[in-house]
């Protein structure tokens, strides 16, 4: 979603450094995009396209529908059975694909796990069943939710705001690794353009990252690797530069006495 202009809407700050950073990506072996019809709207997967078709055969283009953009840049509901449907062909459309490796459910808030939901859960596993999507995720979800909607389908990712300062989806993330769905969390970093984003401004994180080689930033997304196997990344980023160093997150190891402190300073908040 940092691929688009300030607050996901319109065209990039430097569309040519955009396209380098999807190829860059690729050529660092990424293999997993998060994408949605509605970054931009369309700028986002048109700059996918451009960037990387054809793609690679071990890519997984990832979108999620429910929500549109209206002309001053507003987020809409767009979640009628038939509006998701066309939100999944919109996104086919723009990316030049076939099918979409997983396409999220995004709960407007406030949506509420009943009839309603699984109805919009229905449209996208007619979806599948017709051969526009191979997998279908939740996001922005409640723990009854998704117990709602595995009742009644295969999910295979759960995609949340989660990250060290806002936990609030710890049990979902618990939820998810008995069942092996993916839990992919949302703004890993915090909000990226908060007036004071606890992550970044940590002095904690800061003294812990020199002792490890690594930034606040590193150390905060190596936090997430290191709860579960089962925890993707989707690191937003504008430049190269941070695509670097998101990717190097990867390699920095946190032992019991960092993953202590790291606790201490960022406790976890059950939700409810």
């Amino acid at each position: 979603m940092q691929l688009a202009g300030d607050n996901v809407f319109g065209p990039p700050r430097d569309r040519d450094e955009a396209l380098r950073v999807l190829r860059a990506a690729i050529d660092a072996g990424i293999n997993h995009i998060d994408t949605a019809q509605y970054y931009g709207p369309g700028v986002v997967n048109e700059l996918i396209r451009e960037a990387l078709y054809p793609y690679p055969s071990d890519l997984a283009i990832v979108s999620k529908v429910a929500a549109r953009r209206d002309a001053a840049g507003a987020v809409l509901a767009y979640d009628e059975p038939d509006q998701l449907r066309a939100g999944i062909e919109e996104n086919l459309a723009a990316l030049g694909l076939e099918t979409l490796a997983a396409v999220n459910l995004r709960a407007m808030d406030g949506t509420r796990p009943g009839k309603r939901f699984d109805a919009q859960l229905a449209a996208l596993v007619k979806a599948r069943d017709d051969g526009l999507i191979d997998g279908i995720g939740l996001s922005n979800i409640s723990i009854e939710h998704l117990r709602r909607a595995v009742d009644q389908t295969e999910i295979v990712c759960v995609q949340n705001l989660f990250n060290l300062a806002d936990q609030r989806s710890f049990d979902l993330l618990e939820e998810c690794i008995p069942r092996g769905i993916a839990f992919v969390p949302f703004f890993p970093l915090g909000w990226p353009r908060g007036a004071r984003n606890a992550i970044l401004t940590s002095s904690v994180l800061a003294d812990l990252g020199r002792l490890l080689g690594a930034t606040p930033a590193q150390l905060a997304l190596a936090w997430l690797l290191d709860l579960s196997p089962n925890v993707l990344l989707i690191p937003g980023t504008r430049t190269r530069r941070h695509l670097i160093e998101n990717i190097r997150s990867g390699r920095v190891r946190i032992d019991d006495t960092v993953r202590a402190e790291m606790g201490r300073q960022f406790p976890r908040v059950q939700s409810g």
